[in-house]
């Protein structure tokens, strides 16, 4: 499949957009491979343009100059990273890593720019997606401000099954990625020990299950409630 068709398929970037002009932007987009643990871009290079992901999962990463590492989030098919470079060039804010091989479309900056002087409505487009990502790092501020390691957890499982969810009946969805307790720890900002001992609280209580390695949340309400500020 041509990668215009395979982004048009892939990005939420393009919904809400008449077919024309998702057409035209996806026809922007060029095929990137990486493999799995090369680092795509590092916190520091040139903003060249929007990355969607249409195979694979990546890792967003933030490191400390110790080289201690903060997981920001981690990315499955369909997910958008990148989109800021295309209205300030700026660098780069964080590191992004695959943690599988990858296929990536990419959309340089100077194209866009060129495709959106001729139909501005796509910086209007653009610019929800700016504002919805917004809006979710301050729900993670808020939540690493107020909200007890529980509420995190559950915050970091309900993201990753936003990200990699396969729903296996009404009321339960699997998270088709085999997250290890470490990254749930460092997604929630706590340590490891405090966060296994919720994970199994959580399993215990029958909120989250264990399928062949994958967790699996059994009660999306009691995450959601536990998330809430």
């Amino acid at each position: 499949m041509p990668v215009d068709e395979r982004f048009l398929d892939a990005s939420f970037s393009l919904e809400g957009l008449s077919g024309t002009l998702a057409t035209r932007l996806a026809a922007l987009a060029r095929v990137v491979t990486v493999p799995q643990g090369r680092v795509l871009f590092s916190a520091g290079d040139p903003g060249d343009g929007l990355y969607t992901v249409l195979e694979g999962s990546l890792k967003v990463i933030l490191l400390s100059a110790d080289g201690d590492e903060q997981l920001l989030a981690v990315l499955g098919s369909g997910a958008v990273f990148g989109e800021l470079a295309l209205f300030d060039g700026r660098p780069r804010s964080a590191t992004v890593v695959a943690l599988k091989d990858s296929s990536l479309a990419f959309m340089e900056r100077v194209a866009f720019d060129r495709l959106a002087s001729e139909t501005p409505e796509i910086y209007r487009h653009m610019l929800r997606i700016v504002g919805s990502r917004l809006r979710h790092a301050n729900d993670v501020l808020a939540a690493r401000s107020f909200l007890p390691l529980p509420g995190r957890v559950a915050q970091a499982l309900l993201q990753l099954a936003d990200s990699f969810g396969r729903p296996i009946d009404a009321d339960r969805t699997l998270i088709h990625y085999k997250v290890s307790q470490a990254e749930i720890a460092s997604m929630a900002g706590g340590a490891r020990e405090n966060v296994s001992r919720i994970l199994n609280d959580f399993r215990r209580t029958g909120v989250i299950t264990r399928i062949s390695g994958y967790y699996c949340i059994e009660k999306r309400g009691t995450l959601a409630s536990a998330a809430s500020l």
